[in-house]
């Protein structure tokens, strides 16, 4: 008996040893991509000097998300504070972390998930926004740059452990290793309400719901964030019970299902019922096109 209780422990703590092994060896493997160097190579977009523009970008920065995350002046706010999982957003109002931004690294943050010194950023969803026309995000960059100055605090990100050590060894990705970089932009399609123009709008729902739509777990997300649904119409779609464009905008707007369930509020609804009714009816038409994928494949 004593032999295996001696061998029970020499077990254990073999698998103790490993464990911290690979811990250290994520969480240093973290510290490197955080610090890589990445050629995005990104295409400035010349600002847009016009005041006609402004309506489109806030339209944009309102329902695409950026009121949602860094506040509705770009102040910056505490996104999530939980389990030793701390984000506070940062402050780009003109007087934040934008304040020396060039056209250039507009473009490397916005589209590319990249910091002007070339490092990735690590919480910025720049997949949903890799491809806004050059229109588009010249009049997100014109609001952006036209908002009241702000002293909100900087950025604060605080991870917990073993978030930093699957992004080490590449579970959570950041959003640069999300982006075909040398990808052009996208080209003007007409705004209408059909699958066309739902194709464009839906480019804001990969980070969550995957490339496929077909959703899953959200890599980095809390813990107590649902999986991504399936918007595709295959296996385990949560589409069916939209059968009309009306309760499909209507979920979007008020968070509700059609029998009155109440959506879970990872679902951005304050930036989504910003949306206008031909954004959303085309995102609709779009999703009744999608290839069927089965739940969970993102």
């Amino acid at each position: 008996m004593k032999r295996v209780l001696k061998i029970v422990m020499w077990v254990v703590l073999a698998l103790i040893v490993v464990l911290a092994a690979a811990v250290f060896a994520g969480l240093q493997m973290g510290e490197r991509k955080l610090k890589r160097q990445i050629d995005a190579n990104p295409q400035p977009v010349a600002y847009a000097t016009s005041a006609e523009v402004l309506p489109q970008g806030k339209y944009l920065f309102d329902s695409r998300g950026c009121a949602e995350c860094h506040g509705a002046n770009g102040e910056g706010r505490v996104m999530i504070d939980k389990d030793g999982f701390h984000v506070r957003t940062p402050n780009i109002s003109p007087t934040g972390v934008v304040a020396r931004y060039t056209e250039r690294d507009w473009v490397r943050a916005i589209r590319h998930g990249v910091k002007p010194d070339n490092t990735p950023l690590f919480i910025m969803p720049s997949e949903d926004y890799n491809r806004l026309t050059d229109a588009d995000f010249a009049a997100l960059v014109a609001y952006s740059r036209s908002l009241p100055p702000s002293t909100g605090p900087g950025a604060e990100i605080r991870l917990p452990v073993p978030v930093k050590v699957l992004y080490g060894f590449g579970a959570i990705p950041d959003a640069a290793e999300k982006i075909d970089h040398k990808l052009p932009p996208a080209q003007p399609v007409q705004v209408a309400a059909n699958a066309a123009h739902g194709a464009y709008v839906a480019n804001m729902c990969i980070g969550c719901h995957g490339p496929t739509l077909s959703g899953g777990n959200i890599p980095g997300g809390p813990p107590e964030w649902p999986a991504a649904a399936n918007i595709t119409p295959g296996a385990g779609s949560i589409m069916p019970i939209y059968d009309t464009a009306e309760k499909f905008r209507a979920m979007m707007r008020n968070g509700k299902r059609p029998d009155g369930s109440t959506v879970n509020a990872a679902m951005p609804f304050s930036s989504l019922k910003a949306m206008n009714d031909t954004d959303l009816d085309a995102l609709y038409a779009f999703l009744k096109t999608v290839p069927a994928k089965a739940a969970g494949g993102r």
